[in-house]
């Protein structure tokens, strides 16, 4: 290589590096940024895990105060005093309901409060509402609870099918039996329904005089053939 090539090959390395330093001077500033983010993002996403489990342990802790309470009023009124948001508070309010014999009133109003919560998830919501007509029973006039059961009753909804059971109940309280056997003949064989609900429905479609639905019967096994 002549000293001509070797002259031009140093000067075009040069001006490489140059518009090399000069770029990395001109945007550097946005990888400095971009690690930044990720860093500042990481640390953020385990700030909020910490952040969580302490919050849930110091929630735990302040139930476990409250049950530790003497009497029904006591522990009520402990409960009723803990810290809460979001899901802690429908939490905290099946708590507070947790024994309507005691106190009818203070379980109602706990629901109440569920209920009227529209941050909460529905599921919350509509557990209020079947605990609440439970609850309540006669002391809430049919017809509301009737439209409160239908409005959670509805497929695709976490507690269809024992909504489904109270309308049951509600159409026996009304002397309709063959509607009621009808409603709980079907949930004997409904596949949201828990086992536990096929069975306490069939034994009361059985008392009432009706035949529980046929439940779905499992496809036989193929037949094996002589190889």
């Amino acid at each position: 290589m002549s000293n001509s090539e070797s002259f031009i090959q140093e000067v075009t390395e040069e001006v490489r590096r140059d518009r090399l330093y000069g770029a990395f001077r001109r945007y550097g500033w946005i990888g400095v940024v971009v690690i930044l983010g990720i860093v500042g993002g990481t640390a953020f996403v385990e700030w909020q895990k910490i952040t969580g489990a302490s919050r849930a342990q110091s929630f735990g802790d302040a139930l476990i105060e409250a049950f530790d309470s003497g009497t029904p009023a006591e522990r009520r009124a402990a409960l009723e005093s803990v810290s809460a948001d979001g899901t802690q508070r429908a939490v905290l309010e099946m708590l507070i309901g947790s024994d309507p014999a005691e106190d009818k009133a203070a379980t109602l109003a706990a629901m109440d409060r569920v209920i009227a919560d529209t941050a909460l998830p529905a599921e919350w919501r509509d557990l209020a509402v079947l605990k609440k007509v439970i609850v309540a029973g006669t002391d809430l006039p049919l017809a509301d609870r009737r439209a409160a059961l239908e409005g959670i009753a509805v497929t695709g909804r976490p507690y269809r099918a024992l909504a489904s059971e109270q309308l049951a109940y509600l159409l026996l309280e009304e002397g309709k039996t063959d509607e009621a056997i009808a409603t709980l003949a079907a949930l004997t064989s409904a596949q949201d329904a828990t086992s536990g609900l096929r069975t306490r429905a069939g034994q009361v479609v059985t008392a009432l005089g009706g035949a529980p639905a046929a439940a779905v019967a499992e496809p036989a096994a193929p037949a094996e053939t002589d190889g």
